[in-house]
Protein backbone atom coordinates (compact mmCIF):
# COMPACT_ATOMS: atom_id res chain seq x y z
CA UNK A 1 0.00 0.00 0.00
CA UNK A 2 2.84 2.40 0.84
CA UNK A 3 4.49 1.73 -2.51
CA UNK A 4 1.25 2.47 -4.40
CA UNK A 5 0.71 5.68 -2.39
CA UNK A 6 4.28 6.77 -3.13
CA UNK A 7 3.79 6.13 -6.86
CA UNK A 8 0.44 7.95 -6.96
CA UNK A 9 1.98 10.97 -5.20
CA UNK A 10 4.26 11.40 -8.22
CA UNK A 11 1.23 12.35 -10.33
CA UNK A 12 0.67 16.10 -10.80
CA UNK A 13 -1.81 17.58 -8.33
CA UNK A 14 -1.85 14.48 -6.13
CA UNK A 15 -0.75 14.98 -2.55
CA UNK A 16 -0.46 12.40 0.22
CA UNK A 17 -4.16 12.47 1.18
CA UNK A 18 -5.35 12.15 -2.44
CA UNK A 19 -2.85 9.36 -3.06
CA UNK A 20 -4.16 7.51 0.01
CA UNK A 21 -7.79 7.89 -1.17
CA UNK A 22 -6.88 6.60 -4.63
CA UNK A 23 -4.90 3.67 -3.20
CA UNK A 24 -7.78 2.64 -0.95
CA UNK A 25 -10.18 2.96 -3.89
CA UNK A 26 -7.99 0.60 -5.92
CA UNK A 27 -7.84 -1.78 -2.94
CA UNK A 28 -11.67 -1.81 -2.65
CA UNK A 29 -12.12 -2.22 -6.42
CA UNK A 30 -12.48 -5.59 -8.04
CA UNK A 31 -9.42 -7.38 -9.34
CA UNK A 32 -10.84 -6.89 -12.85
CA UNK A 33 -11.06 -3.09 -12.39
CA UNK A 34 -7.50 -2.96 -11.03
CA UNK A 35 -6.27 -5.00 -14.00
CA UNK A 36 -8.09 -2.70 -16.44
CA UNK A 37 -6.39 0.32 -14.87
CA UNK A 38 -2.97 -1.33 -15.00
CA UNK A 39 -3.59 -2.45 -18.59
CA UNK A 40 -4.64 1.06 -19.66
CA UNK A 41 -1.40 2.47 -18.21
CA UNK A 42 0.73 -0.21 -19.93
CA UNK A 43 -1.03 0.38 -23.27
CA UNK A 44 -0.58 4.13 -22.97
CA UNK A 45 3.16 3.70 -22.45
CA UNK A 46 3.46 1.09 -25.20
CA UNK A 47 1.50 2.84 -27.95
CA UNK A 48 1.77 6.58 -27.43
CA UNK A 49 4.88 8.65 -28.08
CA UNK A 50 5.86 12.21 -28.89
CA UNK A 51 5.75 13.37 -32.49
CA UNK A 52 9.32 13.78 -33.75
CA UNK A 53 8.41 17.11 -35.37
CA UNK A 54 6.06 18.94 -32.98
CA UNK A 55 6.28 16.95 -29.70
CA UNK A 56 2.52 16.35 -29.56
CA UNK A 57 1.34 13.06 -28.07
CA UNK A 58 0.54 10.65 -30.88
CA UNK A 59 0.21 7.00 -31.83
CA UNK A 60 1.78 7.62 -35.26
CA UNK A 61 4.97 9.52 -36.02
CA UNK A 62 4.81 12.17 -37.39
CA UNK A 63 1.42 13.11 -35.94
CA UNK A 64 -1.74 13.81 -37.93
CA UNK A 65 -1.30 17.60 -37.63
CA UNK A 66 2.22 17.53 -39.05
CA UNK A 67 1.26 15.28 -41.97
CA UNK A 68 -2.05 16.94 -42.87
CA UNK A 69 -1.60 18.45 -46.36
CA UNK A 70 -4.42 20.95 -45.77
CA UNK A 71 -2.64 22.58 -42.82
CA UNK A 72 -0.31 25.52 -43.37
CA UNK A 73 3.12 24.12 -42.47
CA UNK A 74 4.61 27.63 -42.49
CA UNK A 75 2.35 28.83 -39.63
CA UNK A 76 3.31 27.33 -36.27
CA UNK A 77 1.50 27.81 -32.96
CA UNK A 78 3.71 27.18 -29.92
CA UNK A 79 1.84 25.84 -26.88
CA UNK A 80 2.88 24.75 -23.41
CA UNK A 81 1.18 21.34 -23.24
CA UNK A 82 -0.51 18.88 -25.63
CA UNK A 83 -3.87 19.64 -23.98
CA UNK A 84 -3.62 23.24 -25.26
CA UNK A 85 -3.97 21.95 -28.83
CA UNK A 86 -7.49 20.68 -28.15
CA UNK A 87 -8.50 24.10 -26.84
CA UNK A 88 -7.23 25.82 -29.99
CA UNK A 89 -8.75 23.18 -32.27
CA UNK A 90 -12.19 23.74 -30.70
CA UNK A 91 -12.20 27.24 -32.20
CA UNK A 92 -11.92 25.82 -35.74
CA UNK A 93 -10.09 29.01 -36.68
CA UNK A 94 -6.46 27.83 -36.80
CA UNK A 95 -5.21 26.01 -39.89
CA UNK A 96 -1.50 25.86 -39.12
CA UNK A 97 0.58 23.30 -37.23
CA UNK A 98 1.80 23.14 -33.64
CA UNK A 99 4.87 22.91 -31.48
CA UNK A 100 4.54 21.62 -27.90
CA UNK A 101 7.09 22.77 -25.30
CA UNK A 102 5.96 20.45 -22.48
CA UNK A 103 6.15 23.18 -19.86
CA UNK A 104 7.28 26.74 -19.26
CA UNK A 105 10.42 28.35 -17.95
CA UNK A 106 10.42 28.37 -14.16
CA UNK A 107 13.74 29.15 -12.48
CA UNK A 108 12.18 28.58 -9.05
CA UNK A 109 10.91 25.18 -10.20
CA UNK A 110 14.26 24.30 -11.76
CA UNK A 111 12.94 24.43 -15.33
CA UNK A 112 15.32 26.12 -17.74
CA UNK A 113 15.40 26.20 -21.55
CA UNK A 114 17.19 22.85 -21.65
CA UNK A 115 14.23 21.13 -19.94
CA UNK A 116 11.78 22.37 -22.59
CA UNK A 117 11.46 21.07 -26.15
CA UNK A 118 12.85 24.15 -27.87
CA UNK A 119 15.71 22.76 -29.97
CA UNK A 120 13.53 21.14 -32.62
CA UNK A 121 11.44 24.33 -32.88
CA UNK A 122 14.58 26.28 -33.77
CA UNK A 123 15.55 23.72 -36.43
CA UNK A 124 12.08 24.12 -38.03
CA UNK A 125 12.43 27.92 -38.37
CA UNK A 126 13.76 28.02 -41.98
CA UNK A 127 10.45 26.51 -43.16
CA UNK A 128 8.30 28.95 -41.15
CA UNK A 129 6.75 32.30 -42.03
CA UNK A 130 5.11 32.99 -38.66
CA UNK A 131 5.36 31.67 -35.12
CA UNK A 132 2.41 32.30 -32.81
CA UNK A 133 3.45 32.20 -29.15
CA UNK A 134 0.40 30.81 -27.35
CA UNK A 135 1.79 30.37 -23.86
CA UNK A 136 -0.43 31.26 -20.91
CA UNK A 137 -0.46 34.85 -19.65
CA UNK A 138 1.22 33.80 -16.38
CA UNK A 139 4.63 34.96 -15.19
CA UNK A 140 6.17 31.70 -16.45
CA UNK A 141 4.25 31.80 -19.74
CA UNK A 142 5.28 35.40 -20.40
CA UNK A 143 8.92 34.64 -19.57
CA UNK A 144 8.83 31.65 -21.92
CA UNK A 145 7.28 33.71 -24.73
CA UNK A 146 9.91 36.44 -24.29
CA UNK A 147 12.74 33.88 -24.28
CA UNK A 148 11.38 32.16 -27.41
CA UNK A 149 10.93 35.46 -29.23
CA UNK A 150 14.57 36.36 -28.52
CA UNK A 151 15.79 32.93 -29.66
CA UNK A 152 13.70 33.01 -32.84
CA UNK A 153 14.91 36.53 -33.73
CA UNK A 154 18.50 35.46 -33.15
CA UNK A 155 18.16 32.22 -35.15
CA UNK A 156 15.88 33.29 -38.04
CA UNK A 157 15.24 37.07 -38.04
CA UNK A 158 12.88 37.03 -41.04
CA UNK A 159 10.24 34.92 -39.23
CA UNK A 160 7.24 36.92 -38.01
CA UNK A 161 6.59 36.44 -34.28
CA UNK A 162 3.13 37.04 -32.85
CA UNK A 163 1.61 36.60 -29.39
CA UNK A 164 -1.94 35.56 -28.61
CA UNK A 165 -4.11 38.39 -27.31
CA UNK A 166 -4.82 38.58 -23.60
CA UNK A 167 -7.16 40.69 -21.54
CA UNK A 168 -10.73 40.65 -20.31
CA UNK A 169 -12.42 37.40 -21.39
CA UNK A 170 -15.66 37.59 -23.35
CA UNK A 171 -18.70 37.32 -21.13
CA UNK A 172 -16.96 38.53 -17.99
CA UNK A 173 -17.41 41.74 -16.03
CA UNK A 174 -14.68 44.40 -16.03
CA UNK A 175 -15.38 44.93 -12.32
CA UNK A 176 -13.72 41.57 -11.56
CA UNK A 177 -10.62 42.00 -13.78
CA UNK A 178 -7.32 42.42 -11.96
CA UNK A 179 -4.79 45.13 -12.84
CA UNK A 180 -2.65 42.93 -15.10
CA UNK A 181 -5.64 41.62 -17.05
CA UNK A 182 -7.05 45.12 -17.49
CA UNK A 183 -3.63 46.49 -18.48
CA UNK A 184 -3.25 43.77 -21.15
CA UNK A 185 -6.75 44.43 -22.42
CA UNK A 186 -5.94 48.12 -22.88
CA UNK A 187 -2.59 47.35 -24.55
CA UNK A 188 -4.24 44.88 -26.95
CA UNK A 189 -7.13 47.13 -27.90
CA UNK A 190 -8.09 47.33 -31.56
CA UNK A 191 -9.94 49.75 -33.73
CA UNK A 192 -13.64 49.12 -34.30
CA UNK A 193 -14.40 49.23 -37.97
CA UNK A 194 -17.81 50.31 -39.21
Amino acid sequence: MTRLIDELRKLPGIGTKSAQRLAFHVLRSSADDAEKLASAIRELKAHLRLCSICNNITDVDPCSYCTNPVRDQRLVCVVEEPTNIATIEKTRSFAGVYHVLHGTLSPIGGVGPEQLRIANLLTRLPEMDEVILATSPTTEGEATARYLADEIRRTEPRVKITRIATGVPAGSDIEYADEITMSRALEGRRELLS
